[in-house]
């Protein structure tokens, strides 16, 4: 065999081991076996607490009126901002921080991980939590990635950079075109639990247009939800201690 040919033939093999490798964290998407193995990573925390969290942002449009809406309930969350809009509305960054809440990354495009390779992939996270972290005066140490889709290059990126994966254990489907602040509650709600992880979303930035709306109309209900059950509502800071 000559050299060409084994190289070839080794590369038929190495590199579908290679995309298996980089891709076999996905099954972390899948919510009930993300819950039963890998609970951290899901956001389970104490049973008495509900961490509230909010993806895609700032938006200059509607993240005011979410920040409005917790101040008067005396609420605080954490936001995963993404690096492409955070860099467009610095001071609303600022503002995110300077009232309390928590700051995250989310990355810098809202763009699947899995088409992603290592060095793209720390790249592009490092330049996200380098930016909030100059915004902010604070280093960032939570990341989510978009559509929830981690994989190898992203473990290992977020363990270099210091930042822990977080997903969610319910979400209110508030991206959606027929979502309504009733179908956001209802969906919020049927699997809230002690410990959980709520999603919601404050920009519609990659979602059907005006679809933070449905979010923010059914805020308040989930929170009263909450209460109801006994569960105070908090970021993800205060979710582990």
């Amino acid at each position: 065999m000559t050299a060409a040919r084994l190289l070839r033939a080794t590369a038929l093999v190495a590199l579908p081991a290679l995309a298996a490798a980089h891709a076999a964290p996905v099954v972390s998407t899948f919510g009930p076996l993300r819950s039963r193995v890998m609970p951290r990573l899901s956001g389970q925390g104490r049973s008495d607490h509900v961490a509230l969290t909010f993806d895609d942002g700032p938006d200059p449009l509607s993240t005011p009126f979410f920040l409005r809406l917790l101040a008067a309930r005396r609420v605080h969350a954490t936001f995963f901002l993404l690096g492409t809009e955070a860099r467009r509305s610095p001071g609303l960054v600022r503002d995110i921080a300077l009232t309390g809440h928590e700051v995250a990354i989310h990355g810098w495009h809202h763009r699947p991980l899995l088409l992603r390779g290592p060095r793209a992939t720390y790249d592009e996270l490092a330049r996200t939590r380098d930016l909030v972290a100059g915004l902010t005066g604070r280093q960032p140490r939570l990341f989510r990635p978009p559509y929830g889709v981690m994989t190898t290059a992203a473990h290992l990126a977020a363990r270099r950079l210091g930042l822990t994966p977080v997903l969610w254990t319910c979400w209110g489907e508030d991206w959606r075109a027929r979502a309504t602040p009733r179908s956001v509650h209802r969906t919020v709600t049927a699997d809230l639990r002690g410990g959980g992880t709520i999603l919601l979303h404050d920009s519609d930035c990659t979602s059907a247009p005006g679809a933070w709306r449905s979010a923010l109309g059914a805020l308040p209900r989930i929170l009263d939800t909450c209460q109801e059950r006994g569960l105070r509502v908090g970021p993800l800071r205060d979710h582990w201690t």
